[in-house]
């Protein structure tokens, strides 16, 4: 698919290129008409003058260098023929960056899929204690998980902890795998309490999990919660996994503990998506990294 709207800025952009090119090809050619000076002889000095005395000799360019840059031209009209650069056109040898990462991907496949292939046949918590499979599983974690996990598998704000024992959709194999290849799209609505009962209800999850809260207002908030939030993260505020709601009662959270963050998610909600693996690292490295994940919590039994 081309990048240009209509046809007009593929030859706009190819005009411009070629008059750059033969542009410098003819600037070389005006200068290199200047005379050498010779021997002994006084060079030609310009007319302009700078702060009073300094002047500019009209010494021609060195041969050597002009070729230099002749060269230069010389390469990009070569490259321009073979390679896209003007335009829609496609070069000579119709190269591409998306058909060379095809061909490349090609190869890889090839040579590595047989290796990925043979702990797919495996079950997932065997694959997990296999060492070698591990340490493929890890290369692909840190490839494209550790961006927002942490090369550790820590996680961050906004971004789950995998190396624990919670999980907002589940921590089975087959869950892990399920989050891996589809992805997940966590929601909190926005807007459902305000104001003083927003900070009430805050006030009501601290307390859930142990952290400091006014008694008030726990008091107020525990009704609030019972109305609004229950139906989500449920009566005992223990979470939902088949909908990704977290366990309001442990010391574990995605976004702070603490009031503020808390009453900022009651206000504004909140929204976390997981993209899906499955159409681009394909059944093999997914099976492999969800066996890493699991692995993960599985050995450190944190």
């Amino acid at each position: 698919m081309s990048d240009f709207v209509n046809g007009f800025w593929s030859v706009y952009v190819a005009l411009i290129t070629i008059v750059s090119v033969v542009g410098c090809a003819v600037l070389l050619w005006t200068q290199s008409k200047v005379k050498q000076v010779a021997t002994g002889a006084e060079p030609e000095l310009k007319e302009h003058v700078w702060d009073e005395d300094l002047r500019e000799y009209n010494n021609p360019l060195p041969r050597w260098w002009m070729w230099l840059f002749y060269l230069t031209v010389f390469f990009a009209l070569a490259y321009l023929a073979v390679y896209p650069g003007l335009g829609t056109y496609k070069g000579a040898f119709a190269w591409s960056s998306q058909g060379q990462y095809n061909d490349e991907m090609q190869k890889a496949n090839a040579q590595y899929a047989p290796i990925f292939d043979q702990y797919l046949k495996q079950d997932l918590k065997l694959v997990a204690a296999e060492p070698k499979a591990r340490q493929m599983g890890e290369r692909l974690f840190v490839t494209y998980c550790a961006q927002c996990h942490g090369s550790d598998a820590g996680g961050a704000k906004g971004f789950p902890n995998l190396s624990d024992k919670d999980w907002l959709y589940g921590g089975e194999p087959e869950q892990i795998k399920a989050s891996i290849m589809d992805g997940r799209n966590g929601m909190m609505p926005a807007g459902m309490l305000a104001g003083e009962d927003a900070k009430d209800a805050a006030h009501y999850v601290r307390s859930l999990s142990g952290l400091s809260a006014d008694a008030a207002r726990v008091a107020r908030g525990k009704e609030k919660f019972a109305t609004i939030c229950a139906a989500c993260h449920g009566a005992d505020g223990k979470g939902n996994q088949a909908i990704g709601a977290p366990n309001l009662t442990d010391k574990v959270w995605l976004y702070g503990e603490s009031e503020a963050a808390i009453l900022e998610g009651i206000l504004k909600g909140r929204s976390n998506k997981m993209p899906a693996h499955k159409d681009f690292l394909g059944d093999a490295k997914n099976h492999l990294l969800a066996a890493y994940v699991f692995g993960l919590s599985a050995q450190t039994g944190k």
